[in-house]
Parts: C-alpha cells; sequence; structure tokens
C-alpha cells in the first residue's frame, strides 16, 4: 500500500522565507500586476477575488494561467497555476500555489505551498527558490535587477 502522506509530499513544493517589510506591503506584491512584474515575469494579469484571472507571462515561451481562489489581505493567497496551450506536463490551473503572510516584527514571514505537482516537481522547487529570493528583494524596497529567467537563452541544471 502506498505511503499517501510521502505521495503527496513529493507532488509538493514549500518554501519559507522572512521578508523586511511588513505584509501589508508583501500583500501587494502578491496581488498587483506591476509590483508583481518586479519579481517575476514580462506581463502579469492578476484580478485577486474568487474566480479572478492569473496570468502570468514569465519569459518567451511560457504562459501560466489560473484563476485566483482565496485572497484574504495581508494573509493568505491562493491560485491555481499551469501552463496555457496543448500538451504540457502541468496543465493551465491544474496546481495550486497557497502563500500566507505573518506579521513577525517589523517583517513577514512568507509560506508558499504548490501542490499537486504531479511532473515537473523538482523543476518548479528550483524556480520558486529563485522567484522567493527575488520577491524578498522587490517587497524590501530594493531592486532584483533582470531576471535572467526571462531570457530565451537561459539555461538552468
Amino acid at each position: 500500500m502506498p505511503d499517501v502522506d510521502r505521495d503527496r509530499a513529493d507532488e509538493t513544493v514549500v518554501k519559507e522565507v522572512f521578508i523586511d517589510a511588513p505584509p501589508s506591503i508583501v500583500y501587494g506584491f502578491i496581488t498587483e500586476s506591476p509590483k508583481w512584474m518586479r519579481w517575476m515575469g514580462t506581463e502579469v494579469d492578476l484580478d485577486p477575488r474568487p474566480g479572478g484571472i492569473f496570468r502570468l507571462v514569465p519569459n518567451t515561451t511560457n504562459v501560466i494561467l489560473g484563476e485566483f481562489v482565496e485572497a484574504v489581505p495581508y494573509e493568505k493567497v491562493v491560485f491555481t497555476w499551469g501552463y496555457e496551450g496543448e500538451g504540457h506536463a502541468v496543465p493551465a490551473g491544474s496546481t495550486v500555489v497557497e502563500i500566507t503572510l505573518k506579521l513577525d516584527g517589523a517583517g513577514t514571514l512568507l509560506r508558499l505551498v504548490h501542490r499537486n505537482l504531479t511532473t515537473l516537481r523538482d523543476q518548479h522547487d528550483f524556480g520558486w527558490d529563485h522567484y522567493v529570493a527575488r520577491l524578498c528583494i522587490a517587497a524590501s524596497g530594493r531592486d532584483p535587477g533582470p531576471d535572467p529567467y526571462a531570457d530565451p537563452s537561459f539555461q538552468h541544471g
């Protein structure tokens, strides 16, 4: 009999970081298109309300598409995630990203959980390391600089 908890853990990416900014600032960076684009993406269309669009163009080859499930100001955002178009291993809206924010002194503890990654889990783990680090920089008022992942010639791994 399979170990259900282990199987689910194999499909999940979890990132926890401290951001030197209060939840009210960090929340804007995960719900407002222009702010999101400072740390991830070349085009972003966010409508943070249940059923609202989550659309992200991170580079010249992919479009990530989903919808918002939940948006609790300064506390929590949940949206679906996957790749637009036919034939992707992670189809549009097939996975779930949950981001929680907790006040910690003058900063924020951010916890990102990306669930249901039956494929491409390692690639998403690698990608979220990169993008959560960029979010920390942007939300704390600094410039993360150009995103090398947005360049189609960039190769990782």
